[in-house]
């Protein structure tokens, strides 16, 4: 009788080498981002400046300072506002502008995407600035609307906190419309021709058909680019820094900003207030994230 000869599965084999491939970035990713995440969970409960930290008393202290603090509920509204106005506006137009460059019978299709999204390939530090020259008191912007006579005199955008407010809007719009518009496209692209097709001879009105057919069939794409949005605008710090600096007098300020001022910006480097404000912002995100997920299950 032969003996059997012994050795690893090829089973086996397959979950070694898959081990050793995932075993550097394991590492990496602990070493990078979880070990620093334990550290900064530990660095909330402590007080006093980065060269001489000590527990709280109570240990809770950073997280309850927070309701007292007037600029954070600040920055959280503004956060928010931002939030609730952009994020919504933005998908529905990188819908909308999918939709219309999916169509097969539209001409130069691909110069029509690559200038949507090329504002996607500008830097968040160099569209800001450009934007705060545009709307800048001595500006292009107010230049040409008092040459039309819209304005009497030039206006200050962003020294006034609404006209701030809505710069900064619009330059989102105008930085993240194209770059969700690709997922939209790539969903779009994933659905059958034969569905519309069916739906014009059924006799379904264009607005039937985006509302019923490819509203449904682009759920897990909206959900996507939803979440990603929402996370994003949670963690906006570009636009409040280069455009308006947190002002006037901290009305367009967004909470990664304070947690930057909290962190490196005011003198004192205030490490523990800064990690429990960090949290908190984790906390909003993991919440409506969680929330969207829920939304966009459709198994039963």
């Amino acid at each position: 009788m032969e003996k059997k000869k012994r050795g690893m599965s090829i089973t086996a084999k397959q979950k070694t080498a898959g081990w050793l491939f995932l075993t550097p970035a394991t590492v990496l990713l602990v070493i990078m981002s979880f070990y620093p995440i334990i550290q900064a969970v530990f660095t909330s409960f402590k007080t006093g400046s980065s060269a001489n930290m000590q527990w709280a008393n109570p240990l809770t202290y950073n997280y309850s300072r927070m309701f007292a603090d007037t600029i954070f509920q600040t920055a959280m509204k503004n956060t928010f506002l931002y939030l609730i106005i952009q994020v919504p506006i933005m998908l529905v137009l990188a819908m909308l502008l999918a939709q219309l460059l999916n169509n097969k019978d539209l001409k130069f299709k691909g110069f029509f995407r690559t200038c949507v999204f090329l504002p996607c390939a500008t830097s968040l530090v160099s569209y800001s600035l450009i934007f705060k020259s545009l709307f800048a008191t001595q500006g292009l912007i107010n230049t040409i609307l008092v040459k039309l006579g819209i304005f009497a005199e030039n206006y200050n955008f962003l020294g006034t906190p609404t006209s701030a407010k809505v710069i900064i809007i619009l330059a989102l719009l105008w930085r993240w419309t194209g770059y969700n518009m690709v997922f939209f496209l790539a969903g779009l692209q994933n659905i059958e021709y034969s569905v519309y097709e069916a739906a014009k001879i059924d006799g379904a009105s264009s607005w039937q058909t985006f509302w019923h057919i490819t509203v449904p069939l682009l759920k897990p794409t909206i959900v996507m680019t939803a979440i990603m949005s929402i996370n994003g605008t949670l963690q906006l710090f570009d636009e409040s820094v280069n455009l308006t600096s947190g002002g006037p007098a901290n009305a367009t300020i967004t909470m990664s900003h304070y947690i930057y001022n909290n962190s490196f910006g005011n003198g004192v480097a205030n490490f523990g207030y800064a990690s429990a404000l960090s949290f908190i912002v984790f906390i909003f995100v993991a919440v409506l994230a969680f929330i969207n997920m829920k939304v966009g299950d459709t198994r039963d």
